[in-house]
């Protein structure tokens, strides 16, 4: 980055959110190309945050504040949100449309794993002083610091304990505005709400990218950068071993559950993860991003001869081919359950939701080892593997 005296407020804005001063590394600025094919802002290589996958969120950097722009990636006429990041000592101008923040973040209230995972994957656990549930929680030392009260749980969605939540003061509580989540009963506590959208990303890619916009929020912008850039090349690496396989495997995904069978739309993030790792998603002509309500018998239209069955749940005990028969007979007519084709993940084992959102190459890796077990012959799977 070249350093002139107009844009030396931005420089010490941008040391604030990296927290690195870049003493040994030589920089040079460059335009990164938008996987939609569009162009990104010309950056800063190592600490300046410039979205490449993922579709919901921008950034612009100003002389001295930063910009950060967040929208529904699946709705773009959908409510946009506009938040103008500055230093605590600044007393500029915020442009028009934006709500002030102060960086960086210091304490926050995460209302998904998904955000959890950013913070993990960050190395900043500390900073999440509130979370919501529990059940499958994993992670060593959120569990350490809810035991010892410098995490606490702030009520499940809908039924937040307002009182925590006013008792912890956090510097930001992250949330998920389009889903019901009872936010308006939270909205007069005055704490800043963030929307966190990587939910919605179409790609396993876009919504990982979404630990930059939590790095960018904390200091930790090269940091987020860095482990972002593994991601994505170990993900790219992993899918260029697979794109010109000659057979692709079908997968279909879901469980019946009182009376309904859900899964995910033939636009999710998920059934991109099935194409990349050289399959191809029994839905592959729905337009839907997100769960879908499915009756049996489109399901067994559709499914009966794929190939392979993935299923997550959190399951006590040995979960098989007979307990799935068990608890709906109608499974074994299909040929995954003939043929022992189904994917497993078992979430009372696995942290699945705290380190998955955040690892897509993992599980890429996880699925090419089941659909082409010649490819990825030694891969030790890490939440998914093939049921025995």
């Amino acid at each position: 980055m070249v350093f002139t005296p107009k844009n030396m407020k931005l420089t010490g804005l941008i040391l604030a959110l990296t927290g690195t001063m870049l003493m040994c590394s030589c920089v040079g600025r460059h335009t990164t190309d938008r996987h939609d094919g569009s162009e990104a802002q010309d950056i800063d290589s190592v600490s300046m945050i410039a979205p490449k996958y993922a579709q919901g969120f921008n950034v612009k950097y100003l002389d001295d504040i930063v910009l950060l722009d967040i929208n529904d990636p699946e709705n773009r006429e959908a409510e946009q949100f506009h938040f103008a990041l500055t230093g605590k000592d600044f007393s500029g101008e915020i442009p028009e449309g934006y709500s002030r923040l102060n960086i960086p973040v210091e304490s926050a209230i995460c209302m998904t794993s998904l955000q959890l995972s950013n913070f993990l994957k960050l190395g900043i656990p500390e900073k999440v002083v509130g979370i919501t549930s529990t059940r499958h929680l994993h992670n060593e030392q959120m569990n350490r610091q809810l035991k010892e009260g410098k995490t606490h749980k702030i009520g499940i969605e809908g039924n937040f304990d307002n009182e925590v939540i006013m008792a912890l003061n956090p510097d930001v509580i992250f949330i998920s505005p389009f889903k019901r989540g009872g936010y308006d009963a939270i909205r007069n506590v005055d704490i800043p709400m963030i929307p966190h959208l990587g939910y919605k990303e179409l790609t396993p890619l876009g919504q990982a990218e979404w630990i930059k916009v939590i790095g960018l929020l904390t200091g930790n912008s090269a940091k987020a950068n860095v482990e972002f850039r593994a991601i994505e090349n170990r993900y790219n690496n992993l899918k260029a071993m697979v794109d010109t396989v000659s057979s692709r495997p079908t997968v279909f995904s879901g469980e019946m559950r009182g009376g309904n069978w859900y899964a995910v739309g033939g636009k999710s993030f998920l059934a991109q993860l099935f194409r990349d790792a050289g399959g191809d998603y029994f839905l592959n002509d729905n337009k839907e991003s997100g769960g879908v309500t499915l009756d049996y018998e489109t399901v067994y239209t559709n499914a009966a001869n794929a190939d392979y069955w993935r299923i997550v749940n959190s399951f006590d005990g040995e979960f098989n081919y007979n307990v799935l028969k068990d608890q709906d007979n109608r499974y074994t007519d299909f040929d995954a359950w003939k043929n022992h084709g189904v994917i497993y993940c078992n979430m009372k084992e696995v942290p699945f939701y705290e380190k998955m959102p955040v690892e897509p190459e993992v599980v890429l890796a996880d699925f090419i080892h089941v659909l082409h077990p010649d490819i990825l012959p030694n891969h030790k799977p890490s939440y998914y593997h093939l049921l025995k």
